[in-house]
């Protein structure tokens, strides 16, 4: 049988993950998740769940395990993320009085590269929905036209309200990772199509408790139905194997740096935390910025 003081300690990293870190209901499940899945190795491998006890050589006998199931290095690496956070905060509860995972290193990632869409992909989508006929269409065009021009994630626009939207001011207040706000500028076209937006949700006349966006039947949308809408429009333009919202910001952000945007700006924009997420956006404006280069040079090979 598991140990009955198993569900405090993990109980108690849960609450703390919600209501002083802030973290995501997503991100929160995961982590849990995690934990279970190690609480129930250790059960079966060493006869104990006891997470309290746990020294390195149990996790590396996981990760070994993870290994050989054929997990990813940077799934394992989650993983391990999630217990690296769970043995911090026994330490910092003094439930433990050495975590386990102190000397641990990460296992090596390849990078992954983020392709964005091109400039002209993202204006024939935007063309393509230039005079939307009904309120599906109509939404949708200012789906794409909200993530191309603030460069917001998903789940912000998902949870977007009404009241987010301040005409006097050209501004979407949108509330991000661990309930951190920002403002993001509209730029006049995104505003008018805002306006004949808000003129069709209320002509739907449904209860939608405020939220921007919306169904035909009133209720809020959710997370597949907006990666259905952008990978179907995308799919006509574009044959990069990701078309998904992420893309779109990453597109965003790449544009801006491409035309000289302050990295610091960006990082504002995004919502990030620090300079070191945003970098991973400048690889394709070095690119970009080569390229310019090479060709104005006076002694490039190419001049």
């Amino acid at each position: 049988m598991f140990a009955n003081g198993f569900f405090m300690p993990v109980q108690k990293f849960i609450d703390y993950l919600s209501l002083e870190k802030k973290y995501s209901v997503h991100t929160i499940k995961a982590y849990q998740d995690d934990i279970s899945t190690f609480r129930l190795f250790c059960a079966k491998e060493f006869d104990s769940d006891d997470l309290v006890a746990v020294n390195y050589s149990q996790i590396r006998s996981w990760i070994v395990a993870l290994v050989d199931e054929g997990k990813t290095n940077r799934t394992i690496n989650r993983k391990i993320s999630a217990l690296k956070a769970f043995y911090k905060f026994l330490l910092k509860a003094k439930q433990i009085k050495e975590d386990p995972l102190i000397k641990h290193k990460a296992l090596k990632v390849a990078k992954r590269l983020q392709v964005p869409f091109s400039k002209d992909e993202i204006a024939h989508v935007i063309n393509e929905l230039e005079h939307p006929d009904d309120f599906e269409s109509l939404r949708n065009k200012l789906i794409v036209e909200l993530f191309y021009s603030t460069g917001m994630r998903r789940s912000e626009l998902i949870n977007l309200r009404v009241a987010d939207i301040d005409f006097s001011k050209e501004t979407v207040k949108v509330l991000g990772k661990r309930n951190k706000e920002r403002y993001i500028p509209l730029l006049k076209s995104v505003q008018e199509t805002l306006r004949v937006y808000l003129e069709s949700r209320k002509a739907l006349d449904k209860d939608s408790e405020g939220y921007l966006f919306i169904t035909k039947k009133g209720n809020k949308i959710y997370g597949t139905l907006v990666y259905r809408i952008i990978n179907n429009y995308f799919s006509t333009v574009s044959s990069k194997v990701k078309k998904s919202p992420h893309v779109i910001r990453h597109s965003f952000a790449t544009h801006l740096l491409n035309e000289g945007a302050d990295l610091n700006s960006v990082k504002e924009l995004l919502g990030h935390s620090s300079l070191a997420s945003t970098q991973v956006y400048t690889n394709n404006s070095l690119n970009e910025l080569k390229k310019v280069y090479n060709r104005a040079h006076p002694r490039s090979s190419k001049n």
